[in-house]
């Protein structure tokens, strides 16, 4: 498995050029590859209009928020040692989008106010920290899921009663569609609004690889190594409430990437979260781009919103790891 390590991270970046292109490529009037390249550097009219104020802002949230999403599921993972953690089991997308409906429908912010992802942020730490601190790290996968979905289904509910209340229906509307998740319609300001965040998350991850791997010792030997537990959890739930409050504050609810990317990779990583962290990342890129490709072509009257397509796709992944689980577990000696 040693020859396959090596050439996962190139691969996987050249997967994401070829994606990021389609993704420039596609769209109701499409674009050939040579004049997108053309439309990037040089001005040739329309089409240059149309990819850089209309596709390329997509194309950057698509990868900056898969990159999040990957990373963070990787992080969570090796924190719990639990191939169910992510952000979508704990809650978190949930809690974030009630943090974020709370502030937008006071009406003392707007949608592109640095109010609403900090909002979605401080709710998606609530959920992370409450899954962790009720279920714990050794957990099952039943106390960690049933745990997962009260705190997601008090989000949810919490979210429903604060869209009920809206005396405006055309908000109403409009907060139920972002709530899907989409990147349709997004700008450079939602690209700026939500990198600086995404780049402290990721810079937070990323330093914790070293300890996540001495944790997969034990606890008590990464403690002998020097690894100060309780900062490393702290460090990757607020890493982790970090990435997906801003990233629902943008483009609303996209669920499973997280949990995906990691399984995908791991096959060629081993079981090393310090090597499953960068590759992770890429490969949500590319799931969540290539999702966004294919909402696009998805031949319906108006598009598809990709938190549903993931969730299409997330949630027989999900039961699958379920049953791979328990299978495991049937199978260790008592």
């Amino acid at each position: 498995m040693h020859f396959l390590r090596r050439p996962l991270i190139p691969g996987l970046s050249i997967l994401l050029a070829f994606l990021a292109v389609a993704s420039l490529a596609i769209g109701p009037a499409p674009i050939s590859p040579a004049l997108v390249a053309k439309a990037l550097v040089s001005d040739q009219g329309s089409a240059s209009i149309v990819v850089r104020e209309i596709r390329l802002p997509r194309t950057l949230l698509a990868l900056m928020i898969g990159w999040g999403f990957g990373l963070t599921g990787a992080a969570l993972q090796g924190l719990l040692r639990n191939p169910l953690a992510d952000t979508t089991v704990f809650g978190a997308p949930q809690a974030a989008a009630f943090g974020a409906v709370c502030v937008l429908y006071s009406g003392l912010v707007g949608a592109l106010s640095w109010a609403l992802p900090v909002a979605a942020i401080a709710g998606a730490l609530v959920s992370i920290a409450l899954v962790v601190l009720v279920a714990g790290r050794n957990t099952t996968i039943v106390v960690l899921v049933l745990t997962g979905l009260a705190v997601g289904s008090l989000a949810g509910a919490a979210t429903s009663l604060a869209v009920s209340l809206s005396p405006n229906p055309f908000a109403v509307t409009e907060i139920v569609f972002w709530l899907l998740g989409s990147l349709e319609d997004r700008s450079g300001v939602h690209v700026m609004l939500v990198l600086p965040f995404i780049a402290v998350a990721s810079a937070l991850l990323l330093a914790a690889a070293s300890p996540l791997r001495a944790l997969t010792l034990g606890e008590d030997t990464a403690k002998s190594l020097g690894v100060n537990v309780q900062r490393l959890r702290l460090m990757i739930v607020l890493a982790a409430a970090i990435g997906t409050g801003a990233s629902v504050a943008v483009v609303g609810s996209i669920g499973f990437v997280g949990l995906v990317s990691p399984h995908l990779v791991r096959p060629f990583v081993g079981y090393d979260p310090a090597r499953t962290l960068v590759p992770s990342g890429l490969a949500g890129a590319a799931l969540l781009l290539a999702a966004d490709c294919a909402v696009r072509l998805i031949p319906t009257g108006a598009e598809v919103k990709i938190g549903v397509l993931t969730a299409m796709l997330g949630v027989p992944f999900f039961l699958w790891v379920i049953f791979r689980r328990k299978a495991e577990l049937a199978e260790t000696p008592a």
